[in-house]
């Protein structure tokens, strides 16, 4: 009988706590939609649905600041630029606040986030970010993409494996200071990896995961049992991470018998000088390039005019470099308007309030997780007028001369790197080929297809014609 009353009222006081929590915060939280106690508004989201919509329509009737519960905690929703960009501010929400593993920038906090973005940065400059050395792989690199395309010999293709590998390969030699043939079996079993687990987290249960990740990952830690009967493939990723990292540590210990600390080569190097770690990734270049060219196939006038300033600032011989890109304000609007048409990651990931703070008229308690609606501020009628559709012109003056827009957000510590990838191996391939599309360009869909943390471009095929 004792047992049943400690369990009734354990879960009494479970079902008020989030009430506690938000009765007993400083300050004046957003508006948001009723919740339910632990469900919070989940059950107003619809998995089957793009996840980011509907949290999207959550908040439409609201303000740009609104709030929402996901478990037992307060979730910030923040839609418009200015409110957004304090979230990754110093002082406004500048930690990310993800599940509690102590794994690269994404799933780091706190100090050990501070440590691992810096160590990044660093690395990244003492590797050549900004100079030649780094620009020297991705235009190696673009090179060998374009061999890879040829042998295509203007056949229709599906771009998706070609363009995955040139990323890859670039982050590869980063890291290993090793490029793969993309023929190779070992290279082959990691892209198939990242491609798997790249699927696990694009499904609407990652979302949810995401979003309330710190209170479901401290439940289990101590009901670690339910693990296995969480929905969707959460072990399975798990699996794959694990295999991912078991490659890596092969590589560092063949690095670690020759290591040369007064001279290192790689991402691996710095590692084991410096006792640090941090992440690579190549998705994002490899999709925004594949759901670019679908774009470039659908509005052939824009590809024909990134075509003449190639033509006009490099030729048809000479390798692009970054050093063409301050003379083609065209196609460096390009590849903004891309980036910002595509919205690949509408929902940014979450961030912790670092102190208590005031955003608008209202007070956000330190420790808030706070989520930005990047897709609200790259489709922002105001700053875009046509925001549903690729216009260069969003990042053009009067001029002709690029313009940048403060809407434009790109938060990542290889944000110059990413950049100069587009731009260099798009350049690359226009200058050697014409690309031919396998229907008519009014018949393409160019519509992204939404699964979960990512908006992806829907499979479709295209020829490369050489010049």
């Amino acid at each position: 009988m004792d047992l049943a009353v400690a369990l009734v009222l354990g879960l009494f006081c479970l079902l008020l706590l989030p009430f506690w929590n938000q009765s007993s915060g400083k300050g004046k939280l957003p508006p948001g939609l009723t919740s339910l106690p632990i469900l919070g508004n989940i059950l107003q989201l619809d998995v089957k649905a793009i996840i980011t919509q509907c949290v999207k329509n959550l908040g439409k009737a609201l303000v740009s600041v609104h709030v929402h519960m996901f478990g037992i905690d307060n979730k910030i929703g923040v839609g418009e630029r200015e409110a957004s960009k304090c979230q990754l501010t110093p002082h406004g929400l500048g930690l990310p606040c993800l599940v509690p593993l102590p794994v690269g920038i994404m799933f780091s906090n706190g100090k050990r986030w501070k440590q691992i973005w810096r160590f990044s940065l660093m690395m990244l400059q003492n590797l050549g970010m900004g100079k030649r050395s780094i620009e020297d792989r991705v235009q190696e690199e673009a090179l060998c993409l374009v061999e890879e395309l040829r042998r295509s010999n203007a056949s229709p293709c599906d771009p998706t494996f070609i363009l995955s590998c040139a990323p890859c390969n670039v982050i590869s030699s980063i890291i290993y200071q090793n490029c793969f043939d993309y023929k190779d079996q070992t290279f082959l079993n990691l892209m198939e990896k990242v491609k798997e687990n790249l699927r696990i987290l694009n499904s609407p249960w990652s979302v949810l995961y995401l979003i309330d990740s710190c209170f479901l990952f401290q439940v289990c830690n101590i009901f670690p049992v339910l693990l296995d009967y969480f929905p969707g493939s959460y072990n399975t990723f798990l699996k794959t991470f694990a295999q991912m990292r078991s490659y890596t540590l092969e590589k560092t210990r063949e690095h670690q018998a020759s290591l040369g600390i007064n001279n290192p080569q790689d991402l691996i190097d710095f590692f084991l000088i410096k006792m640090e770690q941090v992440p690579s990734g190549t998705e994002t270049v490899s999709t925004t390039l594949r759901h670019g060219l679908l774009l470039l196939l659908k509005h052939p006038d824009v590809t024909a005019k990134i075509q003449e300033e190639i033509d006009r600032v490099i030729g048809g011989h000479q390798s692009p470099c970054m050093q063409d890109k301050s003379h083609m304000p065209y196609t460096d609007a390009v590849v903004h308007e891309i980036q910002r048409c595509i919205d690949l990651v509408p929902i940014n990931l979450p961030h912790a309030v670092t102190c208590d703070i005031k955003l608008r008229n209202y007070l956000i308690p330190k420790g808030t997780t706070a989520l930005m609606l990047l897709t609200s501020v790259l489709h922002d009628g105001k700053e875009f007028p046509n925001p549903e559709v690729l216009d260069p012109g969003h990042f053009l003056d009067e001029s002709g001369n690029f313009r940048k827009s403060d809407y434009f957000m790109a938060f990542s510590a290889g944000e110059g790197l990413a950049h100069m990838e587009l731009f260099l191996f798009l350049t690359t391939i226009l200058q050697k080929f014409t690309l031919q599309s396998v229907v008519d360009s009014k018949d393409i869909d160019t519509s992204a297809i939404f699964g979960g943390l990512a908006s992806m471009p829907p499979s479709y095929q295209l020829c490369f014609i050489p010049l």
